[in-house]
């Protein structure tokens, strides 16, 4: 089964956590909380802590979020976590994307849920999110 959706970011709140020991490198570690806003066949909210080495100046980085959904999947009320990473390269696309539902962690109608999905910005900034799911 697949889903989609849109989502905007409702808060970006940079935390003092950092790697210990610190260890100072060309493009810093750093680490937030973000809430997210989805529409679609995927509603509800999420809540994420999102980790990035990230240049700002060249739009080159990594970054890695593990998410904590609630809400709507196609219809089905419930509950999920779910991770995803990718790569930049002086501010163009998305390489090397990660993207997967954590095994075990749905609960009400989407317990059982597993599967993939991804992630895109439009050119206009719209940010879109899908699912690949199969629940079991």
């Amino acid at each position: 089964m697949r889903a989609e959706g849109t989502f905007e970011v409702a808060s970006f709140v940079p935390t003092d956590t950092a790697p210990e020991p610190a260890i100072e490198t060309a493009v810093p570690v750093g680490v937030s909380r973000l809430e997210k806003r989805y529409e679609g066949e995927i509603t509800g909210r999420s809540a994420t802590l999102f980790t990035a080495a990230y240049d700002q100046a060249t739009g080159t980085g990594t970054y890695v979020a593990m998410e904590s959904f609630e809400g709507e999947v196609a219809g089905r009320k419930g509950a999920f976590n779910y991770a995803h990473c990718a790569t930049t390269r002086d501010g163009g696309g998305r390489e090397a994307e990660f993207f997967v539902i954590v095994p075990g962690s749905g609960t009400g109608e989407l317990a059982g849920i597993t599967g993939t999905g991804g992630l895109a910005i439009d050119d206009d900034g719209t940010h879109r999110v899908w699912f690949a799911y199969e629940l079991g």
